[in-house]
């Protein structure tokens, strides 16, 4: 069956790494100070008063980049409240020292405010903040223009820190969320590895441990026949060995027709009368290969489980979906059944396949003692195209690209 590749990732569109990110927000605070700064050294202040200016611009900073951090969203009510006072002191308490030269230095406060407080507080209190900054400098007399200016620079710097910060937040959550799905990924390939080999080698080991108990009653009195025999094994262990090559790089092609013929002449060996009636015409290969690896699991079960003498084959088309019959004369031992909703793996299996697909399947003891495993199967499945990548496409680990 085709397989699909798994969409490549190249270099060029992943996502940025957490670390760039986080220093994009670095870089654009230290521009934010050193603005601040330059706007103070417009006025020509004294050495020591500068000095204090490039402190205090330190300090705040150091706060926002604290607020921006990863993991402040996760603070505690009492230590987001704390940072929030820290950071308004240093953002007011310079304005009765440097008066408008401190310039738009609310923006940072208003970024805060946004990152740390619930939304419904958070944007009315960015809103009120902003419209402290004109309402404070028209007060101490700065120049209309000068007014518009820091208040424009003080609406950008709190959106700008704030989109930054939580994109920054957005990058990590995507490159968390992308090492989750690689681990979940190789999960998947796992059991989709040991489904298969379940699915494809126990029939086959099956059918040679029976074959090689009857090579061993007729080697000494017929001779002939167990060259024959022999022979078979041979073919099913190849069969088996290119199995397992098949598992590593994907799911061959199944037939419900040739797997009814190969499960008659093994149980056959087996001595148990056969009875093979499958008239359901060509099918689509996703239920095709189904219903195959469901009658391989049925009779796998009838040969490892149950002392059966008559076991019937049987599938037939019902409307719009094929059913798959098969009966045995015995229950399985201890009187192990298998319900709806218990079982053994393999027929867990089956259901996770057939359920992709849209069909069921049923199994249990029948009033006259029998035991009966019914399968079903739309004859179109329902989700194809979902379907295929589930059951069948091949181990994609090696193609695929995970940052």
């Amino acid at each position: 069956m085709p397989t699909r590749n798994v969409l490549r990732v190249s270099p060029r569109t992943q996502a940025p790494a957490p670390r760039l990110a986080q220093a994009i927000i670095v870089v654009a605070l230290v521009l934010y100070g050193t603005i601040t700064v330059l706007n103070v050294v417009r006025t020509s202040p004294p050495a020591g008063e500068l000095t204090v200016c490039v402190g205090l611009v330190l300090a705040l900073f150091g706060v926002q980049l604290a607020v921006s951090s990863p993991g402040a969203r996760q603070w505690p009510p009492g230590r987001k409240a704390l940072m929030l006072g820290l950071q308004a002191l240093l953002t007011f308490a310079p304005l009765a020292w440097f008066g408008v030269s401190w310039g738009s230095m609310e923006g940072p406060l208003a970024a805060s405010l946004l990152l740390t407080l619930p939304a419904r507080y958070a944007w009315p209190s960015y809103g009120a903040l902003i419209a402290f900054i004109p309402v404070y400098n028209l007060l101490a007399g700065a120049p209309i223009d000068l007014v518009v200016y820091y208040t424009l620079a003080g609406t950008l710097t709190g959106l700008v820190i704030y989109g930054l910060t939580r994109l920054t937040d957005l990058v990590r959550e995507v490159h968390d969320t992308r090492e989750e799905l690689a681990r979940m990924a190789v999960a998947q390939e796992r059991l989709r590895f040991a489904r298969d080999l379940h699915d494809l080698l126990g029939y086959s080991l099956s059918a040679i441990t029976l074959k090689g108990e009857l090579i061993q009653r007729l080697i000494t009195t017929r001779p002939e026949t167990a060259r024959k025999e022999i022979a078979s094994v041979l073919e099913v262990a190849r069969q088996a060995l290119a199995d397992v090559r098949l598992v590593s790089s994907g799911y061959r092609d199944m037939s419900l027709t040739e797997e009814a013929e190969s499960a008659g002449t093994v149980l056959a060996a087996a001595d148990v009368r056969a009875r093979v009636d499958v008239q359901c015409g060509r099918l689509h290969p996703v239920v095709d290969t189904v219903l195959a690896t469901a009658l391989r699991e049925g009779v796998t079960n009838i040969l490892r489980h149950s002392r059966v003498r008559v076991c019937a084959i049987e599938a037939a088309m019902d409307g719009e979906t094929v059913r798959l019959r098969l009966t045995n004369d015995r229950p399985h031992e201890h009187g192990r059944i298998f319900s709806d909703h218990s079982g053994g793996s393999g027929l867990d299996n089956l259901r996770c396949r057939l359920a992709a697909i849209g069909g069921g399947l049923s199994a249990g003891l029948q009033d006259d003692g029998g035991f009966l495993l019914e399968v079903w199967a739309p004859l179109r499945p329902q989700s194809a195209e979902e379907a295929e990548p589930l059951m069948f496409e091949p181990a994609r680990m090696e193609r695929t690209a995970v940052a």
